[in-house]
């Protein structure tokens, strides 16, 4: 679940294990990549901390919610 902090959204991803959040990390770079659009990610064992921002425009915009439903989709596919 995205919950919106000022000018950014946030979502904690919980993966079945470590190698599991290291495989959602590498699908989000590659959508990052496409979208030229990049997430800040900590990742803590099996718990990713995702944030999204369009520091270009200060604030969030449509591509930010986009990423964010690829991201749903990924972490869904792995089970997070």
């Amino acid at each position: 679940m995205w919950t919106q902090h000022d000018n950014e959204i946030r979502r904690t991803v919980e993966a079945p294990d470590f190698l599991t959040a290291i495989r959602i990390v590498d699908e989000i770079a590659v959508e990052a990549e496409r979208l030229n659009h990049h997430p800040d990610i900590d990742i803590r064992w099996r718990k990713l901390h995702l944030v999204l921002t369009t520091h270009d425009a200060g604030g969030l915009t449509d591509l930010d919610y986009r990423l964010a439903e690829i991201i749903d989709g990924i972490a869904a596919k792995h089970g997070a």
